[in-house]
């Protein structure tokens, strides 16, 4: 009988492996009309306060901006505009998305992007000793401390709720 070969790490784990950052995987059932970050918490049984959803901008200055929120919360684009110093934020158009980052929809995670995009985590992550983002791949996720995503995108820590 052939064993199940387990999936390649994505470029995600293997950053926070690199950087020896502590963290754990979840995997979970991905369907295409299930992909916001409500379904991952009700598969993963987990607070949808503590799920964060990785969204990618473009600043009128600065091109594209990373924003990582809670998954239960939306963008404030004009927040995410200050903090960034652009003027003008956008969503990035989701054709441009894998181009741009190398992640597809769904498994958009902010560590291990092409570039080191700006990037910034809504203040309330600091309130969780750990959060849940994208590892890198639909159907896979992972857990890690915010200090932990700082470290490894050089975010900075904002208000960036609606």
């Amino acid at each position: 009988m052939a064993k199940k070969k387990a999936p390649a790490k994505t470029n995600a784990i293997r950053l926070v492996e690199q950087k020896k950052i502590p963290y754990s995987e979840h995997e979970y059932e991905w369907s295409e009309e299930h992909v916001g970050a409500l379904d991952v918490a009700e598969q993963l049984n987990q607070n949808t306060s503590q799920i964060f959803k990785t969204l990618v901008t473009t600043g009128n200055k600065t091109g594209p901006v990373v924003a990582v929120i809670p998954g239960n919360q939306e963008l404030d684009l004009k927040k995410l505009a200050k903090a960034s110093g652009n003027k003008k934020m956008e969503m990035l158009h989701l054709k441009d998305l894998e181009s741009v980052t190398g992640y597809i929809r769904g498994g958009c995670s902010p560590i291990g992007m092409k570039k080191n995009f700006p990037t910034y985590i809504d203040e309330t992550a600091q309130a969780f000793e750990t959060i849940i983002i994208s590892a890198g791949r639909r159907g896979l996720q992972m857990e890690l401390a915010p200090a932990g995503i700082q470290q490894l995108t050089k975010a900075k820590f904002v208000d960036l709720r609606l």
